[in-house]
């Protein structure tokens, strides 16, 4: 038989089958041992009677006139016999007899002491130098009976008690695992990016080396991503500098240089470097999206930030071409300012990088938090969008970008806990593209 994989299945199945055995095994000797008992009281008692008998017997059988004649005594009452007797001379001859007494149960004379048949426990007794001769004799089926009874005393209530026992164990070993089981539930409760020690409160302490195991490996793993984040972040705000020298650089010989050629080279130099820029300028976004805390204790109107980002990216790549809706009321929220602005620059700059040229961006904030922005364009395919938020996944393969904007704006999502949808076509379009990204707002739990 397979064990159940279940602990608590375990501890339950293994306590209730060694309890029910250990109580049957108790119940059986207990029995065993009253049967012995038992047979030592009815041998007592048929012992006894033919001794009281026999002294009465003789008195009745010496002062007879006739001899040898059988004399069977009468019932006062009708009633049950279990010890039937009889009494006998030296020539075997019946003198007297029980009224419910059968001679033919009772086998030859051969001296006193207890005897057994097949059917029967007998005690024989003599007296007047073995001239009165009685026999005692009670029928096995009256101690079988007893025996009976008193086995089903015993099993009868451990019918009643195992099952109860048995829920009392299920709901005590429920109890004592209880805290393995909220250890189990607050770390299934983490998402991929919280690496903090599962608290160990009342866990027990055959358990304790397992979770200090469990935290120390987490604590490990948090070391070696913030590592990983640090050294991208660090990186990339090292590489600002000298990309900036490089592009004064570049542009200064584009502006010096007379040779046509030269000048393109320059010119491809320095849209490199600034896409190189822009890749530096993403990972530390992306570093802040997935280390930084981005749910604060105070709490800011997100539709300043959203207007402020729009006229920014306007005054330098698109002027006239974002619409911006936001509504009448504050949408307090208490989300980083910096990472709200990070993802609206982000879903912005997609939409205007992959966007028909002709059409604006649509950018909506809507009292609950609902952040939307879409812009008009070819659609994208079921199987290309479900990849869309993979790190340096690109719309398509001559597509100008990092492609690690979408990546941020899911880190961002996932990290506040925001439901993130991507559409295309959009929302009662035909064409086009669409991002919908719910925000907390003040009130909503962290």
């Amino acid at each position: 038989m397979r064990l159940p994989r279940s602990l608590q299945a375990r501890l339950g199945l293994s306590l209730g089958i060694g309890l029910t055995l250990l109580w049957i095994a108790t119940a059986t000797v207990t029995a065993v041992n009253l049967r012995h008992e038992m047979d030592e009281v009815f041998d007592s008692a048929l012992q006894e009677t033919a001794q009281r008998l026999l002294p009465l017997a003789v008195q009745e059988i010496v002062g007879r006139e006739d001899d040898g004649v059988t004399q069977r005594l009468g019932a006062i009452r009708e009633h049950t016999e279990f010890f039937t007797y009889i009494v006998r001379d030296a020539r075997g001859r019946i003198l007297l007899q029980s009224h419910a007494a059968d001679p033919d149960i009772f086998p030859a004379y051969d001296g006193t002491g207890f005897r057994q048949t097949a059917t029967h426990r007998l005690y024989n007794e003599d007296a007047l130098q073995g001239s009165v001769r009685i026999s005692v004799a009670e029928p096995l089926d009256h101690r079988a009976t007893v025996a009976r009874e008193i086995q089903m005393g015993l099993g009868l209530p451990l019918l009643v008690v195992i099952p109860l026992a048995l829920l009392a164990i299920v709901l005590a070993v429920r109890a004592g695992l209880g805290p393995i089981r909220r250890f189990r539930e607050r770390l299934e409760a983490r998402d991929a990016r919280d690496l903090s020690p599962v608290p160990t409160t009342g866990i027990p302490l055959e358990i304790v080396p397992m979770a200090t195991t469990l935290n120390g490996l987490l604590g490990r793993l948090k070391e070696a991503f913030d590592a990983e984040r640090s050294f991208a972040a660090n990186a990339a705000h090292e590489l600002r500098t000298p990309l900036a020298g490089a592009i004064a650089q570049a542009q200064r010989l584009q502006s010096e240089t007379g040779d046509p050629a030269a000048a393109a080279r320059a010119a491809d130099i320095e849209a490199t470097l600034k896409r190189l820029t822009r890749l530096s300028e993403r990972l530390m976004q992306l570093a802040r999206a997935e280390g930084g805390r981005l749910r604060l204790d105070q709490t800011s109107d997100l539709r300043g930030i959203a207007q402020i980002i729009v006229d920014e990216i306007e005054r330098a790549s698109s002027p006239g071409r974002i619409v911006l809706t936001l509504p009448d009321g504050p949408v307090i929220s208490d989300l980083d300012p910096d990472a709200f602005g990070i993802l609206c620059r982000n879903l912005i700059e997609n939409a205007i990088r992959h966007g028909a040229e002709t059409e604006p961006i649509d950018v909506s904030l809507s009292p609950d938090g609902t952040l939307r922005v879409a812009n008009a364009g070819p659609v994208v395919p079921k199987e290309k969008l479900e990849n869309l938020t993979t790190r340096f996944e690109r719309a398509g393969p001559n597509t100008i970008g990092s492609g690690i904007g979408l990546t941020i704006v899911a880190a961002i999502s996932e990290r506040i806990g925001s439901q993130f949808i991507l559409n295309s076509p959009r929302v009662g379009k035909e064409d086009g593209f669409e991002v919908c990204i719910k925000l907390p707002i003040a009130g909503s739990r962290r």
